[in-house]
């Protein structure tokens, strides 16, 4: 037993000193072959429109005068001498005929600003346009909105 010990031991030493084969790495994924990237022709900014031939009746208010100057929802400041107005929905920068069913005069104006937060209030006007309009005595007026960026 003792002649097989002293045999074993030095094998395994032995055995133990050997060098490891180096491991196998894994060989990448192909990658599919490549193909030329899709060119496409640059897309003209977007502008948000404004419901197709939108119409509404309702009353119309204006700006009172403390409001000049002030910043709208658009981020422009008020001018109440510009043509101008606020609606609740139709996009910045939409224009809109307004006319006032009373007299028939109508104007057309810019939509700047989030409002009116009158009750029952379609638009708010700028003082320019109520003047237009021949509403600023009345302080408010039956009118007829349409849009004209289709």
């Amino acid at each position: 037993m003792h002649k097989i010990a002293t045999f074993i031991l030095p094998l395994a030493l032995l055995a133990g000193c050997a060098s490891q084969p180096e491991a196998q790495r894994p060989t990448p994924p192909v990658s599919p072959p490549k193909t030329a990237p899709v060119v496409r022709a640059p897309q003209p900014a977007v502008k948000p429109k404004a419901e197709p031939s939108y119409q509404a009746q309702g009353k119309a208010s204006y700006y009172a005068a403390r409001h000049h100057g002030r910043r709208t929802a658009s981020g422009e400041r008020l001018n109440n001498n510009a043509l101008t107005a606020a609606h609740r929905e139709l996009p910045f920068g939409t224009q809109v005929k307004v006319t006032n069913l009373s007299n028939e005069r109508s104007v057309v104006v810019r939509i700047t600003d989030r409002g009116p937060h009158g009750r029952g209030r379609l638009i708010d006007l700028s003082q320019a346009a109520a003047r237009q309009l021949d509403m600023l005595r009345a302080g408010v007026a039956q009118v007829r909105v349409e849009s004209l960026d289709d």
